[in-house]
C-alpha cells in the first residue's frame, strides 16, 4: 500500500498559498484493508475513508468510465491494481493531477507543475467532457486564481464550449450549481467566474438572468463602462473587495440589476423602474437554484432599495425610516450594514470610480443607529396600546432621524 497527498493541498503549496484540506489517494489497497487499519468509511459512490486520528480523507485509487448522462453517470473501478498515474489521469485539470509521496517527491504525469508555473488551467484529458460539473469548476478556479494570472487554455475552452452545446449542462442539479456559484462569490475575482462561463456559452444555461445583462447599454454619464454585463462583473469584484469571503453580500451584489435585462429597447439606455422589474427574475433564480433564505432576502432588499440608498440625501426623514423598516432593520440590524455594502459595491463597480467615496453607506448606518436607539420604553405616553404603540414609535424614530440630520447639517 502506498499513500500520496493529492489535489488542492499540493497545488496550493506549489503556488505559495496556505493549503486547505489535505486529501490522499491510496494505491494497492482494498476497503477491507482500510477498515482493518481503523479507517472510517464515508464514501457513498466510491470508497473514501477518514483517518482514525487526523480525520483527513483517504480515497482508494480509482478509474472512471462514463455510463450515462450527467456528472453522476460513471462506473467506478477501485481495483487494487489501479495505478497512481491512472488515478491522476481521471482528474479534472493538470494542476490538480499532481501527487506528493510520503518522502516529499512529486509525481506529475500530466505536466501540472509546468501549467502552474505558466498559470494555465488545462484539462487533464479527453474524459474532461464527460462531467458537466467541470465547466463550473473551471469558472470557480478562475474566480479564485484569476488574481494570480491564471488563464483557461484555448483547447480547454473549446471543450467547455462543446460541453455547453451538447446539453450536458442541463443534467446539473440546482444544488450543485448553487454550491459552485456560492464558492465563486467567496473568492477575490467573481468576475472571472462570470467571464469564463460567458466565454464558454454556459452562462446562459446555468444563470440566464445574469447572461441577459451582457450587451445591454446604460447611460454613459452614470456608467462609463456602458455594458451592463461589464458593470455586473465590476460590482461583483467590488463586493468581494469590500466583504471578502461573504457570499451573502456577493449574491445580492450579483443580482441587484437583473431588471435592466428587461428594459424595452425604446427606453434604452435608461432603465426606469429596473429595481422593481428585477424582483421577478431574481425570485425565479432563487427558486430554481434553491438559494438559502439569508441570501435571497438580502438580494431582494438590494434589488428593490439600491437606488433609494444612492438617493439617501434626497429622501425625506419618514422615507428613510420606512426604508429601514422595509428591510427589517429594527429586528435584524445586521441587514442594514449588508445592504450598505452592496450599494457601495454598485456605486464603485463602475469604470474609473473604483476608489470613489460613497458617503451614503456611512450615513445610512448612522441614521440606522439613531433610529435603532429609540425604543418603546422611550415613549412618554404610557397609555398607548396595540397599533398605537407602533405608530408612536415610528413618529419618534422619524423625529430622531430628522434631529440627527439637522445636527449634521449645522456641523457642516
Amino acid at each position: 500500500m502506498q499513500i500520496y497527498l493529492v489535489g488542492g493541498a499540493v497545488r496550493d503549496r506549489l503556488l505559495g498559498l496556505a493549503p486547505g484540506d489535505r486529501d490522499h489517494v491510496v494505491v494497492g489497497s482494498t476497503p477491507e484493508a482500510m477498515l482493518a487499519l481503523g479507517f472510517k468509511p464515508v464514501g457513498r459512490d466510491f470508497p473514501v475513508f477518514l483517518h482514525p486520528l487526523t480525520g483527513e480523507e483517504y480515497a482508494l485509487a480509482r478509474t472512471e468510465r462514463k455510463s450515462g448522462r450527467g456528472y453522476r453517470g460513471f462506473v467506478v473501478d477501485t481495483d487494487p491494481g489501479v495505478s497512481l498515474e491512472e488515478d491522476l489521469g481521471r482528474r479534472d485539470f493538470t494542476i490538480n493531477a499532481i501527487a506528493e509521496g510520503e518522502d516529499g517527491s512529486l509525481v506529475d504525469p500530466l505536466g501540472g507543475i509546468g501549467d502552474l508555473q505558466a498559470r494555465i488551467l488545462r484539462h487533464a484529458g479527453p474524459a474532461f467532457v464527460e462531467d458537466p460539473l467541470r465547466v463550473l469548476r473551471a469558472a470557480r478556479f478562475m474566480a479564485r486564481f484569476g488574481p494570480l494570472g491564471l488563464q483557461v487554455a484555448p483547447e480547454t475552452m473549446a471543450l467547455m464550449q462543446q460541453m455547453a452545446g451538447s446539453g450536458e449542462l442541463d443534467t446539473l442539479v440546482p444544488e450543485r450549481v448553487w454550491q459552485e456559484l456560492a464558492r465563486a462569490l467567496q473568492y477575490p475575482m467573481p468576475s472571472a467566474f462570470l467571464r469564463t462561463l460567458h466565454a464558454s456559452h454556459a452562462l446562459a444555461q446555468v444563470l440566464p438572468e445574469i447572461a441577459a445583462l451582457y450587451g445591454v447599454p446604460q447611460r454613459v454619464e452614470y456608467h462609463p463602462e456602458v455594458d451592463t454585463g461589464l458593470h455586473q462583473e465590476m460590482v461583483s469584484d467590488m463586493a468581494a473587495r469590500l466583504a471578502p469571503g461573504d457570499d451573502v453580500v456577493g449574491f445580492a451584489a450579483l443580482t441587484h440589476d437583473l431588471g435592466k435585462a428587461l428594459t424595452k429597447a425604446e427606453m434604452l439606455p435608461r432603465h426606469i423602474g429596473h429595481e422593481q422589474s428585477g424582483l421577478a427574475p431574481l425570485r425565479a433564480l432563487c427558486e430554481r437554484l434553491k438559494v438559502p433564505a439569508a441570501h435571497r432576502e438580502l438580494a431582494v432588499m438590494a434589488c428593490r432599495e439600491h437606488l433609494n440608498v444612492h438617493r439617501l440625501p434626497e429622501l425625506r426623514d419618514a422615507t428613510v425610516h420606512d426604508l429601514l423598516a422595509r428591510c427589517d432593520g429594527f429586528r435584524k440590524p445586521e441587514r442594514i450594514a449588508q445592504l450598505a455594502l452592496v450599494c457601495e459595491a454598485d456605486a464603485r463597480g463602475r469604470l474609473g470610480r473604483e476608489d470613489a467615496a460613497y458617503a451614503q453607506g456611512p450615513e445610512l448606518l448612522r441614521l440606522h443607529r439613531v433610529a435603532l436607539s429609540v425604543t418603546a420604553r422611550d415613549l412618554e405616553d404610557s397609555t398607548l396600546h396595540g397599533p398605537a404603540i407602533g405608530a408612536a414609535l415610528r413618529s419618534a424614530r422619524i423625529a430622531a432621524i430628522a434631529q440627527a440630520r439637522d445636527q449634521a447639517a449645522v456641523a457642516d
